[in-house]
């Protein structure tokens, strides 16, 4: 395996495919950087040289911001929001989808497990 910004990508896989194991690369960002370091995309994992994997942790090391670096400035943002006190941020607040989604039948993932709330029976004249 090999070991780029702090996460072990799959040897087995190519390295196009790999590079989108790290947090902030996906499909087209992995392309471009294999792009810069002048790797083909084809090329499996375990088959890169030590120098194609120095370039390809220089070009990610200097030109993009991945890993912690990128989830601590999403926490900021998110962080944010809730001070500000806009629509976005309540919404984080109280836990609820933030992007427009209805909430009547669906959002579960957002809103957690059912809590029922359990009707109260009318005394009986």
């Amino acid at each position: 395996m090999a070991r780029i910004a702090g996460v072990d990508i799959p040897d087995k896989k190519r390295g196009e495919i790999s590079l989108t194991y790290i947090f902030g690369i996906g499909r087209r960002s992995a392309q471009q950087i294999l792009t810069k370091a002048g790797v083909s995309f084809d090329k499996k994992v375990s088959q890169w040289s030590d120098d194609e994997a120095n370039a390809i942790r220089n070009v990610i090391g200097t030109e993009y911001k991945v890993e912690g670096a990128l989830k601590s400035e999403v926490q900021l943002s998110i962080k944010r929001l809730m001070d500000i006190g806009c629509y976005r941020g309540l919404r984080h607040r109280k836990g609820l989808p933030v992007r427009g989604q209805s909430t009547k039948n669906n959002a579960r993932t957002r809103k957690g497990k059912r809590k029922t709330v359990a009707n109260k029976k009318k005394a009986t004249k």
